[in-house]
């Protein structure tokens, strides 16, 4: 029943023309969230460690570094421009906040939720490269 969902989800998804860039980041915020506390929940004993794990790694400065890796060493030219449009986005950032540094970690949530819906084994090679600079 939830394998039925999920491609019922995934069909909606890979058919909308339409499908913009907010709306990759909005699940590529997911999809990246679920895949951090995933990796957490296996490698920490305490809840206390836990929550200061993800934290440490479902943060803006966290994942614009793991975008600028991601980008230089992964991206084909029309998945680079995806991430330029996506870091492009209008964004409200707190002003004691770095616009930049969300930007960048809006366009890594982009193309994440790109991949997520389009190309599965991309998506595996980001979570890879992600895995590797993640200090548990």
């Amino acid at each position: 029943m939830l394998t039925k969902l999920y491609q019922n989800l995934y069909d909606k998804i890979s058919d909308m023309e339409s499908f913009d860039l907010k709306r990759y980041a909005h699940l590529g915020d997911a999809v990246y969230e679920l895949f951090i506390r995933e990796n957490v929940v296996f490698k920490t004993k305490s809840q206390n460690l836990m929550h200061k794990n993800t934290i440490a790694f479902v943060n803006a400065n966290f994942q614009a570094k793991m975008a600028q890796i991601i980008f230089d060493n992964l991206l084909n030219d029309d998945e680079k421009e995806i991430f330029r449009r996506a870091r492009n986005l209008p964004l409200t950032v707190n002003k004691k906040n770095n616009p930049d540094i969300h930007r960048y970690a809006t366009a890594l949530e982009a193309i994440i939720g790109y991949f997520y819906t389009n190309d599965k084994l991309k998506l595996d090679k980001i979570f890879s490269i992600i895995k590797e600079n993640m200090d548990i």
